[in-house]
């Protein structure tokens, strides 16, 4: 699958620098990072929540793992869950299951970005398919997709130094 004409549209309508590669089909943030050659710090995982009746795009570095617990306090949701895979079908039609990109203002979604991606001098992430990546520069993508930056990530358990 091209990149979709609707992301390749806005990204060029926004005069975004941008390079796209394409890899072997890799469908974790962490094969993405692996396949592209990249510090998992600087791919983006793309996750969406779904909490007190609306969806929220958050993005984190592929190393680390969502937190709801955090995702409810610093957004202020009573509750929250992560959005079945039926309702990311729905919400992004022109995407492969999971591949979405990071661009919340796309698909009419607010973007919440942990500071530890948003430090990133780069940024890589799906564009849309298991095999395409967006690089661009870490600031640009902040004014793409204007997201709150906050901490919504944590290190996973196997990586915690006790």
């Amino acid at each position: 699958m091209p990149l979709s004409e609707r992301l390749r549209s806005f990204l060029e309508s926004h005069h975004v620098e941008f390079t796209l590669t394409t890899h072997a089909k890799a469908f974790t943030a962490r094969e993405v990072a692996l396949a592209e050659h990249l510090p998992p710090r600087e791919v983006a995982k793309t996750v969406v929540i779904f909490g007190d009746g609306a969806y929220h795009m958050i993005a984190v570095p592929a190393s680390k793992l969502v937190d709801l617990y955090e995702v409810r306090l610093v957004l202020g949701l009573a509750q929250a869950r992560l959005a079945t895979e039926n309702e990311l079908g729905t919400l992004f039609p022109d995407c492969e299951l999971g591949a979405m990109p990071p661009l919340g203002p796309l698909y009419g979604l607010k973007v919440y970005v942990d500071d530890g991606l948003a430090r990133q001098s780069t940024i890589a992430f799906n564009a849309g398919t298991h095999q395409e990546v967006i690089h661009m520069r870490t600031s640009e993508f902040l004014r793409l997709a204007s997201p709150l930056i906050v901490s919504l990530a944590r290190e996973p358990v196997a990586a915690q130094h006790w």
